[in-house]
């Protein structure tokens, strides 16, 4: 395996630690995708639920767009391999 390869690895498995790490806390986990607008980003919740959520105006704080539906929610994490 290559040092990129490795590193590529390496990055996405800290990603994933991360994320289980955050919701085992309570605490919300950021997804970002290249697909949405700027500014807007997912967020997961340990509960289950995942919001898209945009950047309000001073920058420091989300507001919720809307709420995806179950399916949705599973395409989002088959998509991003959160399983």
């Amino acid at each position: 395996m290559t040092n990129v390869k490795q590193l590529a690895e390496t990055a996405t498995n800290a990603v994933y630690s991360l994320r289980r790490s955050k919701l085992k806390k309570g605490i919300p986990f950021m997804i970002n995708a290249k697909d949405l607008p700027i500014g807007q980003c997912y967020l997961e919740y340990p509960d289950g639920k995942i919001l898209l959520v945009e950047l309000d105006k001073t920058g420091n704080d989300f507001y919720v767009v809307r709420e995806l539906s179950e399916q949705e929610q599973s395409s989002l994490r088959n998509k991003f391999h959160l399983l």
